[in-house]
């Protein structure tokens, strides 16, 4: 590109700027990494309670099972609706210690969680792992008095009498 003169015309400079603009931003598409990609609205970031799944599937893995099957019946993943899964495998691992999921890591992993702060993350372990303990007549019952002091404390609000 050669250097602007007094004589150019703002119009000249106008064409010659669109052109040199269009032969940058142009690319070949034989080159291009992103010709490939689909177009479409972009892919969101997973929600906290999604990324709460996934990170519960990492540190608990034995729930893969019942994460695989949920997302079969599911069409994805609904963190609210898996949760029930949990409950169920986390009790049920309660009622038989040698049963998987442990019991143990699960509650230490929730306890964790739900003392971040993300209110996404405390919404679904509050409703949907903590409202779905037994309630006192049921077998199970037991394990609220393993929860840890966050989720202690949120389920004595919740259900003051078990």
């Amino acid at each position: 590109m050669r250097p602007q003169t007094a004589t150019d015309t703002s119009a000249d400079t106008s064409a010659r700027t669109s052109t040199d603009l269009s032969a940058v931003t142009s690319t070949d598409p034989s080159t291009d990494p992103s010709a490939d990609t689909p177009t479409g609205p972009p892919i969101p970031p997973p929600s906290s309670g999604v990324q709460l799944v996934h990170d519960l599937l990492l540190h608990v893995p034995a729930f893969r099972g019942a994460y695989e099957s949920h997302v079969f019946r599911q069409g994805g993943v609904l963190p609210h609706v898996f949760f029930w899964d949990v409950v169920q495998g986390t009790v049920r691992s309660f009622l038989a210690p040698e049963a998987e999921p442990d019991w143990r890591r699960t509650l230490d992993f929730l306890e964790e969680r739900c003392g971040r702060g993300d209110t996404a993350v405390d919404e679904v372990i509050v409703t949907s792992f903590l409202g779905d303990l037994p309630s006192p007549h049921e077998p199970g019952h037991g394990i609220v008095r393993q929860l840890g002091p966050v989720m202690a404390a949120k389920f004595g609000r919740m259900r003051p009498q078990g």
